[in-house]
C-alpha cells in the first residue's frame, strides 16, 4: 500500500478555507471541485497510456493516448458525489460506477446498501473517491469488494485523513502494490465520535445540507 499526502501551497489554502465553518454549502462544493483536481495530477499519474499518432499543422508525431480499457471513477455515497465532477473533468472519458455505504454512528461498523458498477472489472483501474478517510472501515470495504472483483489497481482520493484510518488499511493491505491513497491532508486524529479532528465536519452535510 502507497500513502501519499499532498504538499502544495494551493491545496493547503483551499483546504483551509473548506474547512473553515463559515464556508457555506456553494464555496464549499466549488473548493472540493477544485482540490479534486488538484489531486488528481498526482493520482493520475499511474494511468495506462499508449502511443497515438497524430498530424499537426506543420507535421505528423507520435503522442500519448490513454488506453483501453478506460479507468472507472467510484464515489463513494453520498458525499463521494461531491468530488465526482472535478476528477471527471480530468478524465472525462472514464466510466462511472457507484458504491452507497453508510457507517453506524455508535458501533463504526459498515455497510453497503447499493451498487452500480460496470459488469466486467477485470483488469481495470480504479479511481474510489470518498471526501473523508476516518476509521478506514468504509474504504476497506470498498477496496475488497473492488478487489474481488478482478481489478488491478485502486487508487484512493481523500480531502482529509486520519492516522487511524490510514493505519487501518496499511495494515490490511500490507505488501500490496496495487493499492494508494492520495490526500490532501493527514490530521491529528480521530474524536470519540469517529470524527477527524480538526477535519471539515461532516462533508455530506457540508455539500448538501443537513437530510
Amino acid at each position: 500500500m502507497h500513502l501519499h499526502v499532498a504538499d502544495h501551497p494551493l491545496i493547503a489554502h483551499k483546504l483551509t478555507v473548506l474547512r473553515d465553518e463559515r464556508t457555506d454549502s456553494a464555496r464549499f462544493r466549488l473548493l472540493t471541485d477544485e482540490l479534486v483536481m488538484l489531486l488528481a495530477y498526482e493520482a493520475t499519474r499511474g494511468i495506462r497510456v499508449e502511443d497515438k499518432a497524430v498530424s499537426t499543422p506543420v507535421g505528423p508525431m507520435t503522442g500519448t493516448a490513454l488506453s483501453n480499457p478506460r479507468p472507472v471513477v467510484v464515489p463513494i455515497l453520498r458525499a463521494g458525489l461531491g468530488m465526482l465532477e472535478g476528477l471527471l473533468r480530468m478524465l472525462p472519458t472514464a466510466e462511472v460506477g457507484f458504491l452507497g455505504m453508510v457507517r453506524d454512528d455508535e458501533t463504526f461498523e459498515v455497510t453497503a446498501y447499493a451498487e452500480r458498477l460496470p459488469s466486467d472489472l477485470s483488469g481495470r483501474q480504479i479511481f474510489i473517491i470518498d471526501p473523508m478517510l476516518a476509521t478506514g472501515g468504509t474504504l476497506a470495504m470498498a477496496i475488497d469488494y473492488l478487489l474481488a472483483r478482478g481489478v488491478s489497481e485502486v487508487t484512493a482520493i481523500c480531502l482529509v485523513s486520519a492516522p487511524e484510518g490510514v493505519a487501518h488499511i496499511e495494515h490490511t493491505y500490507a505488501g500490496r502494490a496495487d493499492v494508494t491513497i492520495h490526500t490532501a491532508a493527514l490530521d491529528e486524529k480521530l474524536n470519540e465520535t469517529g470524527y477527524i479532528v480538526p477535519g471539515l465536519g461532516d462533508a455530506g452535510d457540508r455539500m448538501y445540507g443537513v437530510v
